[in-house]
């Protein structure tokens, strides 16, 4: 008899234990969480990456993606099919590059900044300005090299290529320069000293303390330096809200702060 009882009351516990996990709320479902891949030109680390930050801190749940390169590299990269929502070039050229082979989201192209093209020395350096004249280059550089982008890639070489010419001294400085496949590479051999002339864009300049700026170009020896902005043909719209963030005040004084000029619209 006694054993019937003590069955009896485990039987009953067993089934209010079933009630009560029965009658509990279900955990709430996780959000699932928003993945934004941005392919970007590697000048535009620091403002963009404190851009992004903002609107991540406004938009909880959304995780951001970024991959910096010279932008031609990457229009190429997202052509090879790289799942890369939104892209921002530091030249119109590799827009253009996508946008031919119709991989840009139609009427979402904007240009977003400006910037300015600079000669920068290490920090160490003796040298306080520096002419654009084939004397000061000489002296300048003695047997060392001057370092940017390639100009077959980086917007920053093509730039400077560009300016070069322009200035009649590119038949000069063409044995001396080191070509590097970005901008920031560019920066670091000058930041380092193992180059003694970078040029690179004066946001570049800003960001790294142990460079200083020597000589600024001209906007008149160069292409207008220009940073478009577009979705890609894929995007979604958590791709587009960022978008909308990086052209309005927020990520203006962002990117102001980093040294770029916010084209008007």
């Amino acid at each position: 008899m006694l054993n019937l009882v003590r069955l009896g009351l485990v039987c009953l516990f067993a089934f209010n234990a079933a009630v009560v996990r029965a009658e509990a709320p279900s955990a709430a479902p996780v959000a699932a969480q928003k993945t934004i891949t941005i392919f970007a030109a590697a000048s535009l680390k620091n403002a963009l990456d404190e851009a992004i930050a903002l609107y991540q801190k406004a938009h909880q749940g959304v995780d951001a993606k970024t991959s910096y390169a010279a932008s031609l590299t990457l229009a190429r990269q997202i052509e090879a099919g790289a799942p890369a929502d939104i892209f921002v070039s530091a030249d119109t050229a590799s827009m253009d590059y996508l946008a031919g082979k119709s991989l840009l989201k139609p009427d979402t192209r904007t240009d977003l900044l400006g910037n300015t093209l600079v000669v920068v020395a290490p920090a160490s350096s003796p040298l306080k300005s520096l002419d654009f004249t084939k004397p000061a280059f000489t002296a300048a550089l003695g047997s060392g090299r001057i370092a940017t982008g390639d100009p077959a890639s980086v917007p920053a070489g093509k730039y400077a290529k560009s300016a070069f010419e322009k200035l009649d001294l590119w038949s000069l400085l063409e044995s001396h320069f080191a070509f590097t496949d970005n901008v920031r590479s560019a920066l670091v051999f000058v930041a380092r000293e193992e180059a003694p002339l970078g040029v690179v864009y004066a946001t570049d300049a800003k960001s790294e303390p142990k460079v200083k700026i020597v000589a600024t170009f001209a906007e008149n020896t160069h292409p207008k330096i220009v940073y478009p902005i577009a979705l890609t043909r894929g995007a979604g719209e958590e791709a587009a809200s960022l978008v909308k963030f990086l052209k309005g005040r927020e990520a203006k004084a962002a990117f102001e702060r980093n040294g770029f000029a916010v084209l008007k619209r």
